[in-house]
């Protein structure tokens, strides 16, 4: 058991070493996302299976708190509606269930992230169509080299990992970071 704890722990601080060497535009998703909101913008928030606690946890940090008492955030994770997207994936398909909620809700200067750890989930990508097509400004949190996102987003952060968990690790940091940013220069 021992060498198994540690080979999860060796592998985290791996992925984190390759991330800080590559140092994707964290800061400049931030200003993104910092300018949307005082602009009266949304952010909104999408993933499959892990990826979408990501996107909760996102959301839950910036309509809650990060560390600072202030007002919420508008910031909506699109998978909260099981009645939609129920009726979406029977009356369309699956990969439909996330683009027709953006075609409802975006708004032109809106932030759209699509969370995905491959960078190819079918609903994903199509949600960042659909932002697109609304006028939203892009960002792209991935693994495995990006996928079929990195050509469609405007901001795209890969963790260099091809292991889901790291990936996954790695999205909670980049979700924290951004929150704290985000939180400390609305509110500073």
């Amino acid at each position: 058991m021992k060498e198994i704890i540690k080979s999860h722990i060796e592998a985290h601080i791996d992925t984190v070493r390759k991330f800080v060497n590559e140092m994707p535009d964290i800061e400049g998703v931030a200003v993104l996302c910092v300018e949307a909101l005082r602009s009266g913008n949304k952010v909104l928030v999408v993933g499959n299976g892990g990826s979408v606690a990501d996107a909760h946890h996102f959301a839950a940090e910036l309509v809650g708190r990060f560390r600072k008492e202030r007002r919420a955030l508008p910031v909506i994770a699109l998978d909260i509606n099981p009645s939609a997207i129920t009726a979406i994936s029977n009356d369309y398909a699956f990969k439909h269930v996330f683009a027709r909620q953006v075609e409802a809700l975006a708004r032109p200067g809106d932030v759209f992230f699509g969370i995905s750890t491959s960078g190819n989930s079918e609903n994903v990508l199509e949600a960042i169509k659909a932002a697109r097509q609304a006028g939203c400004k892009v960002v792209g949190l991935t693994g495995r080299g990006g996928g079929n996102m990195k050509e469609i987003c405007d901001f795209l952060i890969n963790i260099p990992a091809e292991d889901t968990p790291r990936i996954q690790e790695m999205h909670a940091l980049v979700i924290h970071m951004l929150s704290d940013l985000i939180e400390s220069t609305l509110f500073e």
